[in-house]
C-alpha cells in the first residue's frame, strides 16, 4: 500500500549533478563559481550571535530586499528573498498554476525544450500541464513561443535567460515581446546573469508597462554560494505580494540573510570573478575548438560542445574523463546526446581537463 497521491508516485523526481564526495576532483559539472566568496560574507556568518539564532529571522528579509533593490534600481516591496532560485520556481508554479492535469483544464507551465529539468518536475509535483516549445536550431526562441502557450491555457511561461544548456542569450527586445503577447507570468529565470553581457532588468521599468515579468536571481553561481542556499525574486508589487502570502512562514534563515546582504553589499568583489570565470570562458572555448569540437558561443559560466566525429562520443569522453576524476555533465536527451556541458573552473582546472582530452 501506498500514500502518495498519483501523480507523485508515477514522476521520477529530479536528476541532479554529481557531488563526488572526495574535494581531489576536478568538478565540472555543476556550475559552480569555481572561486571562494568574498571575505565580507564570512565576516557576516562569523557576526551572527547566539541571540540571532535562538530567535527566528526576518521574514521578509527586509535587510536584503533593501540590499537587493538598491543594487537593481528598484523597490524594496519589488523583491522576494528565497530558499535558492528552485523555492522562487516552485512558488511561482504554486501561485499562478491550477493542480488539474488530470482534468484536462486549468493554466499550466510552459517552457521551451530543452531546458533546466527541474521544470517539469515542478510541474508533476503541482500535478499541472506543461507545454515544451521546442528552441529552434540556434537554441533561441521560436517567434510563436507566446501564441503556442497562450493556444495551450498556460499561465506561466518559463524561459531560462542565458539558455541552459546552451548559454546563449535572448535579447531584451525578444523577452519583451514574449511578456506583451503572453497572456500569464512570464518568468526569466537569470541564475547565470553574472556572466552575462546584459541583463533584463530594464523590462521592470515602470515606463515599459508591463506587470506580467518576474525575473530570478540566484546567489549560487556569480556569489559562490550555491552551499547556501538563498536566491531572490522581482516583478511588480502584485505577483510578489502574491507569492509572498503563499511562501514558508521563515523560509530563509538567518545565516542565509546575513551573507546573501553582505554579497550584494560587496559586489564588486565578486565582479571580480565574474570577469575571470569570462576570460577563462573564452580561453577553454578556443582551446577545445582547435581540438575540432563545436562550441556554442555562451554568456554563462559554461560551455555546451559537441566532441569531433573523428573521435570518442560525448558519452564515452564523459566516462572517461570521469575514471580521472574530472566530472563534466552529460544529458541523455534529444539534441543533447552528443554533447557535454562544461562548468568553467579556474585556469589549473581547465588546463587539466584540456589536457585529459
Amino acid at each position: 500500500m501506498t500514500y502518495e497521491r498519483d501523480n507523485i508516485k508515477a514522476m521520477a523526481g529530479y536528476t541532479p549533478g554529481e557531488q563526488p564526495s572526495s574535494v581531489d576532483v576536478v568538478k565540472l559539472n555543476t556550475n559552480e563559481n569555481p572561486y571562494p566568496p568574498c571575505d565580507a560574507v564570512l565576516g557576516a556568518i562569523r557576526s551572527v550571535n547566539a541571540e540571532s539564532l535562538r530567535r527566528y529571522p526576518p521574514p521578509l528579509a527586509d535587510r536584503f530586499r533593501n540590499a537587493a533593490a538598491k543594487v537593481h534600481g528598484i523597490r524594496p516591496e519589488q523583491v522576494i528573498a528565497t530558499n535558492g532560485g528552485d523555492e522562487l520556481l516552485r512558488l511561482a508554479v504554486t501561485v499562478f498554476c491550477d493542480p488539474n492535469r488530470s482534468g484536462g483544464g486549468g493554466k499550466g507551465v510552459g517552457v521551451a525544450e530543452p531546458s533546466y529539468s527541474l521544470y517539469p518536475v515542478l510541474a508533476e509535483i503541482q500535478d499541472t500541464r506543461i507545454t515544451a516549445v521546442p528552441l529552434r536550431e540556434d537554441w533561441s526562441l521560436p517567434d510563436d513561443f507566446a501564441d503556442r502557450l497562450n493556444d495551450a491555457g498556460c499561465g506561466l511561461a518559463i524561459v531560462v535567460n542565458p539558455h541552459a544548456p546552451s548559454g546563449k542569450l535572448e535579447p531584451i527586445d525578444r523577452l519583451e515581446r514574449v511578456a506583451r503577447a503572453f497572456k500569464g507570468v512570464l518568468m526569466v529565470d537569470e541564475a547565470y546573469v553574472d556572466f552575462a553581457s546584459r541583463d533584463a532588468v530594464p523590462l521592470l521599468d515602470p515606463a515599459r508597462g508591463l506587470n506580467n515579468v518576474l525575473l530570478l536571481r540566484s546567489l549560487s553561481k556569480g556569489y559562490s554560494l550555491a552551499g547556501l542556499r538563498f536566491g531572490y525574486g522581482m516583478g511588480s508589487t502584485p505577483l510578489i505580494d502574491a507569492m509572498n502570502k503563499a511562501k514558508d512562514s521563515y523560509n530563509t534563515d538567518v545565516l542565509g540573510q546575513a551573507a546573501a546582504t553582505a554579497a550584494l553589499e560587496h559586489r564588486p568583489e565578486a565582479a571580480r570573478t565574474w570577469r575571470a570565470v569570462i576570460a577563462e570562458r573564452a580561453r577553454l572555448t578556443q582551446a577545445l575548438t582547435a581540438k575540432g569540437y563545436r562550441v556554442i558561443p555562451s554568456e554563462s559560466n559554461f560551455i555546451l560542445a559537441t566532441p569531433p566525429a573523428s573521435g570518442p562520443d560525448a558519452r564515452a569522453i564523459y566516462q572517461s574523463l570521469k575514471e580521472r576524476s574530472i566530472f563534466v555533465r552529460y544529458f541523455d536527451q534529444d539534441r543533447l546526446r552528443d554533447k557535454l556541458r562544461i562548468t568553467v573552473g579556474t585556469t589549473a582546472q581547465n588546463d587539466k581537463l584540456l589536457q585529459a582530452i
